[in-house]
């Protein structure tokens, strides 16, 4: 009985509707996030049209069971509903994610890093992820960086080219950096795929992999995050650290399908959206409003 409740509990907290808002010309917006098949969708008044999107749980930016879903998911509602669209948002494993818009059966994936011009698809032959996608102007992300087993000297010095041959976790479909990518395509590392963060932060801590790559806050509050035993979660926080270099900042972009109809158009709106909010400071407003509320 005892579970049944809290498997209730926990339906009602990832089901429940979800309100997001925004300012827009010195207007307070809240639109309320309903469910519809797998996710949820935003409604925009006078809409041009519904954008599919698909994300994945990567908190603590972005989450299905975070506070209000996170910063992330707040401010990538309230980006497009401002420029005039219905949202249907949904959560589904990563590389599920990448393939669905790369072959057009959803709109847009959030959030992304990045993507160089040579990265090849994983699931259009012969084809790059650049000439499958079209990438937004960038708004706030976080660093890449490499995590280790707690203890252990430290592998990056700053180059890249110092871990060659080394056994490095990355999770499946992920972009890193372009530099580590290049190095990954032309198999310069041995390279261990996970199926998310968590996985590699597992792997990790059992000897697998030497390093494992990828946002080190995001990493940590993976296990943080996850539905295991509290001994469990200590024993792998306490396993594991961040090197003392870090790669790079990298920020983040929304990717778009060019199978979208009038992708150009959607994301030359979903671009000025994103100038209007870095301009006005609703950005920054967004990512505070949610850290007052769910700190």
């Amino acid at each position: 009985m005892r579970l049944f409740l809290i498997l209730i509990l926990f339906s009602s907290y990832c089901f429940a509707e979800v309100p997001v808002t925004y300012m827009q010309d010195d207007t307070r917006h809240t639109v309320i996030g309903e469910r519809y098949k797998s996710g949820y969708l935003f409604s925009a008044p006078n809409s041009k049209d519904t954008i599919h999107v698909v994300t994945e749980d990567w908190p603590p930016y972005i989450g299905n069971k975070l506070c209000n879903k996170g910063w992330v998911y707040q401010f990538a509602v309230s980006t497009f509903n401002s420029a005039g669209y219905n949202i249907y948002i949904e959560f589904v494993p990563w590389a599920r994610a990448v393939r669905a818009v790369e072959l057009g059966k959803a709109d847009i994936l959030l959030p992304e890093y990045f993507i160089e011009d040579t990265a090849p698809s994983d699931y259009v032959p012969n084809h790059t992820r650049r000439k499958l996608l079209g990438l937004s102007n960038s708004f706030s992300g976080g660093n890449i960086g490499f995590l280790k087993r707690k203890g252990e000297p430290d592998r990056f010095n700053g180059n890249l080219k110092s871990l060659k041959g080394s056994r490095i976790g990355v999770v499946r479909g992920y972009q890193n950096t372009p530099e580590f990518d290049a190095m990954m395509d032309n198999n310069e590392f041995i390279i261990i795929h996970a199926v998310d963060d968590l996985q590699l932060v597992k792997l990790l801590a059992a000897k697998r992999v030497d390093l494992i790559i990828g946002d080190p806050a995001v990493l940590l509050y993976s296990v943080k995050y996850a539905s295991l035993a509290e001994n469990e979660k200590r024993a792998l926080l306490s396993a594991v650290e961040p090197e003392s270099k870090v790669i790079q900042y990298n920020p983040l972009y929304f990717a778009i399908s060019k199978k979208t109809p009038n992708w150009l158009t959607v994301l030359e709106d979903i671009n000025t959206a994103l100038y209007k909010f870095k301009n006005s400071g609703e950005t920054q407003r967004i990512k505070q409003a949610l850290l007052n509320e769910c700190d």
